[in-house]
């Protein structure tokens, strides 16, 4: 399914790295559908969760000029309109694209309704329905809480008593960065700032409780993307060898099976094929050497840990007097080692 959304990859940073911002856009939306590229989900027990698109009145931002001007205009919200009072249910949709480490989130929740519960919130650093952070609102218990839920067993909620009166749109605010998260309900730090250890990242989801009928709106995400591991252990030993000429890794991932650079000093090469000898490097689990011009340049397979190779090292290195192949190699090797070292798999190293 095609996600509407813009995505905008800007020149700031976000604690010295590169910041995304992620805005869902639901004008293109149909009434009655779920949202493209969210997926439904139960954490629980009772009925999946029937969440949907539709047109509510949302109070305008700005004052109206006049008394006879609008003073709400309809827009497309997210909500979920099942109303199965069975207690431990807990319906959530995923924001089911990508996994997100540090961020900051903003959304808006509205509590509509509910007999047992009337509940919103947001779930993060999800890493399936028994695994995640919730921030959440009450308005049956008026309550503001955090809590953590690990092998489906949810922790003890952190957070005040505070009047969140239904019927009304709130602001909820999230920010993680490493273990520490901060959240904040409409602009009040209600909660101290936590710092817990149990997910490092996850995917984010809406989120409601037993039959409450809750609304969603304006989701917006500052993050800092995700970076492969074969990029920061390229970086990294290009720093420790300042006097490696080039280097790069030629891999699979899982979007494709075609052997190609997953990571290079050179920018400009990432997602190009790999070359020969990078190909047969993994297809023969070998190592080759030669040279170009005054260049030695050595190619060799970076292993998981069961020794099965999984991609290929390219290192470049300026000649010196008698280089041989096997002395090129012996020179490319701890450069290798130090790679190999922090390599699993293959997925951890391209994912």
């Amino acid at each position: 399914m095609r996600c509407r959304y813009w995505l905008l990859a800007a020149l700031v940073y976000l604690t010295w790295a590169r910041a995304a911002e992620r805005v869902v856009d639901l004008s293109r939306e149909q009434p009655g559908q779920v949202p493209a590229c969210f997926r439904s989900v139960l954490a629980g027990g009772g009925q999946q969760g029937d969440w949907q698109v539709l047109i509510d009145d949302v109070p305008l931002t700005l004052e109206p000029l006049t008394p006879q001007a609008p003073r709400s205009a309809k827009v497309p919200v997210i909500a979920q309109l099942s109303r199965d009072p069975t207690d431990e249910r807990f319906p959530m949709l995923i924001l089911d694209d990508e996994a997100y480490g540090d961020f900051t989130l903003t959304v808006k929740v509205k509590t509509v309704s509910g007999a047992k519960e009337q509940m919103a919130g947001i779930a993060f650093r999800l890493l399936d329905e028994k695994n995640f952070y919730v921030v959440r609102i009450s308005s049956l218990g008026n309550t503001f809480r955090f809590y953590r839920v690990s092998q489906g067993t949810r922790g003890n909620p952190i957070g005040p008593q505070v009047e969140i009166p239904a019927g009304v749109w709130h602001e909820l605010r999230i920010e993680c960065q490493g273990n520490r998260i901060r959240t904040r309900l409409n602009g009040q730090e209600l909660i101290p700032d936590l710092t817990d250890n149990s997910f490092s990242e996850g995917k984010i989801a809406l989120w409601t409780k037993s039959d409450s009928v809750s609304y969603f709106r304006d989701f917006h995400l500052v993050y800092t993307p995700r970076e492969p591991l074969a990029r920061v252990l390229l970086r990294e030993a290009l720093q420790r060898y300042p006097r490696i000429l080039a280097l790069r890794i030629a891999a699979t991932t899982s979007r494709r099976q075609e052997l190609h650079i997953v990571a290079s000093g050179d920018e400009e090469d990432i997602g190009k094929p790999a070359g020969r000898y990078e190909k047969e490097c993994m297809a023969k689990n070998t190592v080759f050497a030669g040279k170009n011009g005054n260049r030695a340049i050595v190619t060799m397979p970076l292993r998981d840990r069961n020794g099965e190779p999984i991609a290929a090292l390219r290192i470049e290195m300026k000649r010196v007097s008698g280089q041989t192949d096997q002395n090129a190699v012996g020179r490319a090797t701890p450069v290798v080692k130090l790679i190999q070292s922090r390599v699993q798999s293959l997925k951890e190293l391209t994912e």
